[in-house]
């Protein structure tokens, strides 16, 4: 089978669509569409069908989407381990990482990266971790985050390394009425007003536990990613969070921990099978490895 016909294809299942492949790669969508019909006749099943006005893979061509990420990976190796004979630099590796995350661990990643021989491309995208599949399309390495009580975002193409847990404490003003408790208990704070995060994010799950044990759903009044905008409205008194322990920065604020809840965030690092054994990608996941581990 023609190796870059199965880039296409693998490209289809990370992408979802025929034209957002054709804008990746280069390419018309007639183009994608021709070289999957002849990915297609080499394999002597069909791999797509339709589904409304896009296409879906068939089982077949799931199956082969995961030989693919065989077959390419391998093909990186070798890639890989031939320019370490050369004198080229060990490579580039695309890393993506949630905000909060990249302030907690990137500079101390680069840091140990710095006399390596790999260079690090970072970008910071907050999604959910159900996006990491459509990362990796475009990453090497995914820093992503759970609840303590999600499952593993783990799967046949995803390798998955769960790095450290990281805490979720309640944010509140000096001057509210329970900043001198040592903790709290989530049945105090059923009349709150609420700065959360979108849906889908730990910090968000973390409310859900709440209205479990209250039997009250807690009042969003708003729904803001940027843990730094969040602080100021927690100062402001605009109402409280829940923040990772090691994102609260803002010097007039009172951290507590919950009481009766398991309230924590775990990082993962996702990659697609078989990376790691690249020199660079390698290189960077124990630099965060190191880095999470650090006192």
């Amino acid at each position: 089978m023609n190796v870059e016909r199965l880039r296409i294809l693998r490209e289809l299942a990370d992408r979802g669509t025929v034209g957002a492949v054709a804008g990746a790669l280069s390419l018309t969508p007639s183009a994608v569409s021709q070289q999957l019909k002849l990915l297609a006749r080499e394999a002597g099943v069909p791999l797509l069908e339709p589904d409304g006005r896009r296409l879906r893979l068939t089982d077949a061509g799931s199956a082969l989407v995961l030989r693919a990420d065989e077959v390419l990976g391998a093909l990186d190796r070798a890639t890989a381990e031939m320019a370490s004979y050369g004198e080229s630099p060990r490579g580039r590796v695309r890393v993506a990482l949630f905000p909060s995350g990249a302030a907690l661990l990137l500079p101390g990643v680069l840091d140990r990266l710095r006399e390596s021989g790999t260079s690090v491309d970072a970008r910071d995208e907050d999604v959910p971790a159900s996006s990491v599949t459509a990362l990796l399309a475009d990453y090497d390495v995914v820093l992503t985050h759970r609840d303590d009580m999600a499952v593993s975002t783990s799967g046949p193409r995803i390798e998955v390394l769960a790095l450290m847990r990281e805490p979720i404490d309640l944010v509140l003003p000096p001057e509210h009425a329970l900043a001198k408790q040592d903790s709290v208990e989530l049945h105090q704070l059923a009349d709150e007003h609420w700065i959360s995060v979108r849906s889908g994010f730990p910090v968000d799950d973390v409310l859900v536990s709440v209205a479990a044990v209250t039997g009250v759903q807690p009042r969003v009044v708003q729904r803001i990613n940027d843990f730094r905008v969040t602080e100021e409205l927690v100062a402001r008194g605009h109402g409280v969070a829940l923040m990772p322990r090691y994102a609260v920065v803002h010097p007039g604020l009172v951290r507590l921990p919950l009481a009766g809840v398991k309230a924590g965030r775990i990082y993962e690092l996702a990659t697609r099978p078989g990376a790691r054994g690249l020199p660079a990608v390698a290189a960077v996941v124990d630099a965060f490895v190191a880095e999470a581990a650090k006192d």
